[in-house]
């Protein structure tokens, strides 16, 4: 793949930030790990922002929103989602290319959603005006968290991928990754079979990430995973919070199934996909 940069609009404020962070000069050894380490966080806890900033509106109002409140919780939802994303972009907290990667996500997921409570694979159980069918509105942004957070991480590490597949197989594979998502409710589930093309076509590829003065790599497989795992433990905030909930937990909450892994990663590949087509990939 060529060396190409990603394509930004503008610097988001948090450049400055990081480059006072990157310019501190602590101590050889231990001391240098653990600020790199802490940085490592700080930077992750950045590219969460707005997956962060709706996790706590979710919970946040399911333990506070009053029950006579004069909208309904998901209509707040819905509101406050659309006041974050406003207000990110105002204050330069994130870049125009990064919105727009979150409206793909927003279009994307709705469908997904329509469809999806449609068959019984998860349902909203409060009432609201702001909705298509049986979906509120503000989940389109559950979806948006996850593209917002790839698109963030990927400009604040700098991303580089050695040995990535030629683009157009990984959209090929991202197709039918999302096809199976509505086909196996008639079709047989073929995610055994995507697992595997994923396998084959990225078991080379690393990601190669700068978090303070050296380039650190891993897997780039390895890393969809630990996303995926990220994303299920937020899955079971949001559940809790009955943001949505799955059929095994109307009764109560219960833990969201571990197979849901599974699903998770297979959008965390498609999220991908959709990031790299805006930032492009650097394979050096």
């Amino acid at each position: 793949m060529s060396d190409l940069a990603p394509r930004h609009t503008a610097h988001t404020r948090f450049a400055a930030i990081r480059a006072r962070l990157e310019a501190i000069d602590p101590a050889p050894g231990p001391t240098a790990w653990i600020y790199e380490f802490l940085l490592f966080g700080f930077k992750q806890g950045w590219a969460c922002l707005f997956g962060g900033l709706m996790l706590a509106m979710l919970l946040g109002t399911h333990l506070f929103w009053p029950t006579d409140a004069p909208i309904a919780r998901y209509d707040a939802l819905t509101i406050g989602a659309v006041a974050i994303q406003i207000t990110m972009l105002l204050l330069r907290l994130e870049t125009l290319s990064e919105a727009k990667v979150i409206l793909a996500f927003h279009a994307v997921g709705t469908i997904m959603e329509l469809f999806k409570t449609a068959y019984g694979s998860w349902t909203y159980p409060e009432p609201s005006l702001l909705r298509i069918g049986g979906v509120p509105l503000f989940s389109g942004f559950m979806y948006a968290c996850v593209g917002s957070y790839i698109a963030r991480v990927w400009r604040i590490f700098d991303f580089r991928f050695p040995h990535y597949p030629p683009a157009i197989w990984s959209y090929v594979l991202a197709v039918a990754v999302y096809v199976n998502f509505f086909a196996h409710h008639w079709l047989p589930d073929v995610r055994l079979l995507l697992f595997a093309a994923m396998g084959l076509l990225f078991w080379r590829t690393r990601v190669i990430f700068r978090v303070w003065r050296e380039n650190r790599s891993m897997p780039l497989l390895l890393g969809w995973f630990l996303v995926a795992l990220f994303i299920w433990l937020a899955e079971n905030i949001a559940t809790f919070s009955r943001a949505w909930i799955y059929p095994s937990q109307e009764a109560g909450w219960t833990l969201v199934s571990p197979a849901k892994l599974g699903a998770w990663y297979l959008l965390m590949y498609i999220s991908f996909v959709l990031v790299a087509a805006v930032h492009r990939v650097r394979s050096r």
